[in-house]
């Protein structure tokens, strides 16, 4: 972490966990955001963290798993993706070295932008190859709320040139470089070159992610959406809070729930949870040539 606040000050201070077999992962309470993960027997972290991130309230941190809610992306009247990453969480009293759980509420500053009452809990568990988060929000005011929301994960590659995503074949999609066009996607593995931004509407359960020989499959469950993100080198550019190489260190691969927004009662609660799994596949197969 670049910014000394990050050392200094509790709101951004990182507990860490830590897995039977050796993993570890680290997460602030600001924006209960994760900051890292290295499973076990591996020497490098597998989530992106900007060294240029802002470490000041009211700002995100560009990397690791910002939560979004109760917004997605500008698609409302409330600010870029929602509040929630952009303030500090309360940590449960943990049960173990491997999962906490951080709470966030409604507040009055939070009813002006956004007047629902509402509870949104933030469960980060920690196996020897696997890093499992999970998002409940509870509706605890006396009428219906709707939101969107997304774990905006960034994951580490060592070049997102070789980078190849599997499991998308068949899929349609919306491309926000291209005023959210709606396609359907041909190719067996996806391949990166300049900026993507793709929403894939009722994705699979599932995508790999091929970075050399390691291999990290996304899991979700709740999120009906997948969001698939890469600025490019222009926009990367633009953005204060990333190194001007940033890009090619990281490719975003978000659970969401979009288009529709989730609908709760008065009392009601939804669940959106991922996994990430790690693999090492030196020695395997290789995967058949893209087309």
């Amino acid at each position: 972490m670049a910014d000394a606040r990050a050392k200094t000050d509790p709101d951004f201070t990182a507990l860490t966990l830590h897995s039977p077999g050796g993993a570890s992962a680290q997460v602030c309470p600001h924006g209960a955001h994760v900051l890292g993960w290295r499973p076990a027997g591996t020497t490098r972290e597998r989530l992106f963290l900007s060294t240029a991130s802002h470490y000041a309230p009211g700002c995100a941190i560009r990397g690791g798993i910002p939560v979004i809610f109760p917004q997605f992306s500008g698609f409302g009247p409330l600010p870029k993706h929602g509040f929630a990453r952009n303030l500090v969480w309360t940590a449960r009293p943990r049960d173990g070295s491997s999962r906490v759980v951080f709470e966030l509420r409604d507040t009055p500053a939070t009813r002006i932008l956004w007047p629902h009452a509402f509870e949104a809990l933030l469960s980060i568990i920690l196996g020897d190859d696997t890093l499992t988060t999970t998002l409940c929000v509870r509706n605890t005011g006396g009428t219906a709320c709707a939101f969107t929301a997304a774990l905006h994960t960034y994951l580490a590659v060592d070049d997102i040139a070789a980078v190849r995503v599997r499991g998308l074949q068949g899929r349609p999609f919306l491309d926000a470089t291209d005023a959210m066009r709606a396609a359907l996607e041909t190719r067996p593995a996806l391949r990166f070159d300049g900026e993507f931004d793709r929403v894939f509407v009722a994705a699979p359960d599932s995508v790999v992610l091929e970075d050399g020989v390691a291999r990290v499959t996304v899991e979700r469950s709740g999120f009906a959406d997948l969001v698939i993100w890469n600025p490019g080198a222009t926009k990367a550019a633009a953005l204060s809070d990333m190194e001007t190489d940033g890009y090619r260190r990281m490719l975003c691969i978000e659970p969401a729930v979009f288009e529709p927004p989730v609908r709760l009662a008065p009392g009601a609660e939804w669940n959106g949870t991922q996994v990430l799994r790690y693999e090492d596949v030196a020695g395997a197969e290789p995967a058949s040539a893209d087309s």
